[in-house]
C-alpha cells in the first residue's frame, strides 16, 4: 500500500480549497478595479500610502518653520504664511496622518488577525478611504490659494471667529474636519463590528490579539469623542458664515465652550493615536522575544482603562484659563492616574523580553526607541498634571517638546517599527536589515536633537507659535540645535523611505512567516490572497500561529469553514466566537467612490459659497446612498419550525 505523506495531503487539500474559494473572490485590475475595489488589503495599503504622502507634506512644512526659527529675526516666510504652515502642520499630523495611518494598519491586518476574509462592511470601508483622501486634498490644496487654516490645530475662539479671522482659512478647517469625521466614524464602526462578529470560530474575546483590542478600544473612543469636535466645528462654521453667536461673548455666547468641546475630543485623541501604536508594540515584542506577551489580561485591562479614563482628563489643557481650583484638583488627579495603565503595558513588554529569548531585529530596535521616548514624554506628562507647573510652562516650547515626545515617539516610532515588521506581509518583499538599522539610528538621534532642546528653551521662556524672536534672550543656541536636529531627522526618515521602496524592486521574496510571528496573519502567504484564508481557521489558543491545533485547522478542508459556494465570510458570536452562520459579502462596486465624490463637491460648494453646487451635490449624494442601501432581493423566508426554534 502506498503511504501518502500527511503534509502533502494537507497541502493538496488546502490548494484545492483555495482554487474553489478564489473563483468567488476575484480581483479586478486596471482603473476599474482601482476605483471599485472593496478588498480590505488594498484599502489598507491605500490608507498607509496616502497618510504617508500627507505626513511628507506636513513634514516639509515643519522643515520650513525650523529654518525660519534657526536664527533670530529671520525672514524666510511672512507671519501670515508661518501661521498657515504651523496650523496646517499640526492639523495634518493629528488628523490626516496619525489616525488614518493606524487605521490603514488595522484595515490590512484586522481580518487576517481575526481569521476572516474581509471587514464587516466592505463598501463602507472603501467609502471611508475616499472621504479621507478628499479631506486631505481640500486641506493641502488650500495652502496653494493662501487659504490654509491659520488659527492653530486647536482653532481657539474668538481669534478664529468672523471678527478676527476673515477669509476662508477657518472655513477650510471646520468643513475639512467635519468631512474627515465621516471617514473616521465609519472606520471606527467597521472595526467594532468586525471584531465582535467576524472572528474565527474559537477566538473568544480572551484570545483576541492585543493589537485588535487596542483598535477596538480606539474605535469606541472615536465614536464618543468625535461628536463634541463635530459639534464645535459646525457651531464655529455657523458663527462665521451665518451670523450665529455660539462663541461670541458680547452676544451671549461662551468662548470657553469651544475649549471644552475641543478638548473633550482633543485629549482622548491622544489615546486614539497612541493606543493602536501600543498595540503594534504588543505584536512585535512577543515575536522577537519568542514567548507570548506577559500578563495579557492586565494589558487588555490597561488598554480599556486608558480608553475610559482618557475622557476624564481634558481640563488639564485648560489649567490656565481661570477655572475653579477645586475642579482643577480632580482633573490633576485623573491626569496622574491615567499614567498607571501605560506603566502596566511598559512593564509587560519589559517582562516579556526579560523572560524570553530576545532577537534584536530592526522592528524591535524601533520598539526600544519608542519605549525610551515614550517614557521621557510620560515623565513630562506627569509634570503637566501638576497645576502650578502647568501654569508656569503653558504655551511655551516645553509643551511642544512634550507632545512631540508623546506623539512622535509614542506613535511614529511604533508605526515605523510596524512597517518593517509587516512589510513582508504588505509587499511580499524583505527589507535590508543593515539599511533598517541605519535608518533607526539616524532617526533616533535626529529626533532627540530636534526636540530635547525645546524643553530647555521652553523653561527659558520661549513661547510657542512665534514666527521670529530677537537676539540675546538665551534661545539662539537651542533653536539652532533643534533646526539641525530636524534636518538629521529628515535624513533618517528619507533613508527609511528609500529602504522600503528599494525593497519593492530588489528585496528578497518574503516567505509566509519570516519572523516566526504568533498571530494568524503569518499563517497566510506574503502578500495574502484576495480571500485571505482558503479555510477559515478554528482557534484553540491566544498565540494562534504558535498553536499546532489551530494551524492544522487551516489545512483541514471542512466545508463548513471553506465556504466555497459564494463570496462569504463566517459570522460568530460576540463573546465566545461560536459559529452562527455564513454571510454573503458585497463585491466590488463604484458606489462608495461616487458617493464620496458627491460629498466632496458639496463641501467645496460650501467653502466657495456656491450654494447651488452644495445643494445639488448633497442631493446627488443622498440618492447615491439610497441606491447603495436599497434592498436587492427579499430575505430568505424561514419555515414555522425554524421560527419556533429561533
Amino acid at each position: 500500500m502506498q503511504v501518502i505523506d500527511a503534509n502533502e495531503a494537507h497541502a493538496a487539500a488546502q490548494s484545492s480549497a483555495g482554487d474553489r474559494v478564489a473563483a468567488k473572490w476575484p480581483e479586478e485590475g486596471g482603473l476599474k478595479g482601482w476605483i471599485c475595489t472593496v478588498d480590505h488589503k488594498r484599502i489598507g495599503r491605500r490608507y498607509m500610502v496616502t497618510a504617508s504622502v500627507y505626513f511628507t507634506l506636513a513634514g516639509l512644512q515643519a522643515l520650513v518653520m525650523r529654518i525660519q526659527l534657526a536664527v533670530p529675526n529671520a525672514g524666510v516666510v511672512t507671519p501670515d504664511r508661518y501661521n498657515q504652515l504651523f496650523s496646517l502642520h499640526g492639523t495634518a499630523m493629528i488628523f490626516l496622518f496619525a489616525t488614518p495611518m493606524l487605521f490603514g494598519f488595522g484595515n490590512f491586518l484586522f481580518p487576517l488577525m481575526l481569521g476572516t476574509r474581509d471587514m464587516a462592511f466592505p463598501r463602507l470601508n472603501a467609502f471611508g478611504y475616499w472621504i479621507f483622501a478628499g479631506a486631505g486634498l481640500i486641506m493641502f490644496a488650500s495652502l496653494l490659494f493662501d487659504a490654509a487654516p491659520n488659527g492653530g490645530w486647536f482653532a481657539y475662539v474668538p481669534l478664529t471667529g468672523p471678527r478676527y479671522s476673515e477669509g476662508a482659512n477657518l472655513d477650510v478647517y471646520t468643513l475639512g474636519l467635519l468631512f474627515l469625521g465621516v471617514s473616521t466614524t465609519a472606520g471606527a464602526i467597521n472595526f467594532i463590528a468586525t471584531a465582535l462578529k467576524l472572528r474565527a470560530p474559537g477566538m473568544a474575546l480572551n484570545r483576541m490579539p492585543v493589537f485588535v483590542w487596542t483598535l477596538v478600544a480606539t474605535s469606541f473612543m472615536v465614536v464618543f469623542a468625535l461628536p463634541p469636535l463635530n459639534t464645535a466645528n459646525a457651531m464655529l462654521f455657523m458663527d462665521r458664515r451665518f451670523g450665529t453667536h455660539f462663541f461670541q461673548a458680547p452676544a451671549g455666547g461662551d468662548t470657553l465652550l469651544w475649549q471644552h468641546l475641543f478638548w473633550l475630543f482633543g485629549h482622548p485623541d491622544v489615546y486614539i493615536i497612541v493606543l493602536p501604536a501600543l498595540g503594534i508594540v504588543s505584536a512585535i515584542v512577543p515575536t522577537f522575544s519568542r514567548r507570548p506577551i506577559a500578563a495579557y489580561p492586565l494589558v487588555v485591562l490597561a488598554t480599556v482603562a486608558t480608553a475610559v479614563i482618557g475622557f476624564g482628563v481634558w481640563v488639564h489643557h485648560m489649567f490656565a484659563v481661570g477655572l475653579p481650583q477645586l475642579s482643577l484638583a480632580f482633573f490633576s488627579a485623573a491626569s496622574v492616574v491615567i499614567t498607571i495603565p501605560a506603566g502596566i503595558q511598559i512593564f509587560s513588554w519589559l517582562a516579556t523580553m526579560l523572560t524570553g529569548r530576545v532577537v534584536l531585529s530592526v522592528p524591535l530596535l524601533w520598539v526600544a526607541g519608542f519605549i525610551v521616548l515614550f517614557v521621557l514624554g510620560g515623565v513630562t506628562g506627569v509634570m503637566f498634571a501638576m497645576v502650578p507647573f502647568d501654569q508656569q510652562v503653558t504655551d511655551s516650547y516645553f509643551v511642544v517638546a512634550h507632545f512631540h515626545y508623546v506623539l512622535v515617539g509614542g506613535a511614529v516610532f511604533p508605526i515605523l517599527g510596524g512597517l518593517f515588521y509587516w512589510w513582508p506581509k504588505f509587499s511580499g518583499r524583505m527589507t535590508s536589515p543593515r539599511a533598517g538599522r541605519w535608518a533607526f539610528a539616524i532617526t533616533f538621534i535626529g529626533f532627540n536633537l530636534a526636540f530635547f532642546p525645546m524643553h530647555i528653551s521652553g523653561l527659558l521662556g520661549m513661547p510657542r507659535r512665534i514666527y521670529s524672536y530677537p537676539e540675546d534672550l538665551g534661545w539662539d543656541a537651542w533653536a539652532l540645535l533643534s533646526t539641525i536636529g530636524v534636518h538629521v531627522l529628515t535624513l533618517g526618515l528619507l533613508i527609511t523611505l528609500a529602504t522600503l521602496l528599494i525593497s519593492l524592486r530588489r528585496g528578497a521574496p518574503a516567505p509566509p512567516d519570516p519572523w516566526g510571528g504568533e498571530t494568524l496573519e503569518w499563517a497566510t502567504s506574503s502578500p495574502p490572497p484576495t480571500y485571505d484564508f482558503a479555510v477559515i481557521p478554528r482557534v484553540h489558543g491566544l498565540a494562534a500561529a504558535w498553536d499546532t491545533r489551530t494551524l492544522e485547522s487551516l489545512v483541514d478542508a471542512d466545508e463548513d469553514r471553506v465556504l466555497a459556494d459564494g463570496h462569504k465570510v463566517l459570522r460568530t458570536s460576540e463573546l465566545d466566537g461560536e459559529r452562527e452562520r455564513a454571510m454573503e459579502m458585497p463585491e466590488d462596486t463604484p458606489v462608495p467612490f461616487v458617493a464620496a465624490v458627491f460629498l466632496f463637491l458639496a463641501v467645496v460648494g460650501l467653502l466657495l459659497d456656491w450654494m447651488f453646487l452644495a445643494v445639488v451635490a448633497f442631493a446627488a449624494a443622498a440618492l447615491t446612498f439610497a441606491w447603495w442601501l436599497w434592498p436587492r432581493g427579499a430575505p430568505p423566508r424561514r419555515s414555522r419550525a425554524e421560527g419556533a426554534s429561533a
